[in-house]
């Protein structure tokens, strides 16, 4: 398998603890994950917890939700939350947005967007996700398609 990672991505996940996959850096559209030959119908968006918070707040909101009014074409995206709950709970972030106002917001735009929030617990946990969610887009693809792989008739 191929995952695709956005050149902007910062702290890309290397995969490594999953046998035949691929990494490929380049440009996404919308995400910061994808798969080769899949661009244009799955991505997944990784934050970690405090860049989440930021992303629910002035000025950075506005950019956020006009990256999950694009995933909206999408047949597949989500945002992989490198934290938990509780953390939110507890107020483990340096923002001094209120725990409640996180979860709202959070709320709203799954509603909004039709975008689900993946509380991951940690970057290791996001990682896995982001793998499983990917491997499991092109299983269902390839077992809906009739195909083996991309491009290969059966």
């Amino acid at each position: 398998m191929k995952i695709l990672c956005d050149t902007r991505e910062q702290r890309p996940f290397s995969f490594k603890r999953f046998p035949g996959t691929i990494v490929e850096r380049t440009g996404l559209k919308t995400g910061d994950y994808s798969l080769d030959g899949y661009q244009d119908r799955v991505a997944l968006e990784r934050k970690e917890l405090n860049d989440l918070i930021s992303c629910l707040m002035p000025p950075n909101r506005a950019r956020f939700e006009r990256e999950l009014c694009r995933a909206q074409s999408l047949e597949f995206f989500a945002v992989l939350i490198e934290g938990s709950m509780a953390d939110v709970r507890d107020h483990r972030y340096t923002s001094g947005m209120k725990s409640h106002s996180v979860l709202q917001s959070i709320a709203a735009f799954s509603i909004r967007y039709r975008v689900p929030f993946i509380w991951c617990g940690s970057r290791a946990g996001a990682e896995y996700m982001a793998f499983s969610l990917l491997e499991k887009f092109q299983a269902e693809d390839e077992k809906r398609t009739g195909r083996l792989e991309k491009g290969t008739a059966v």
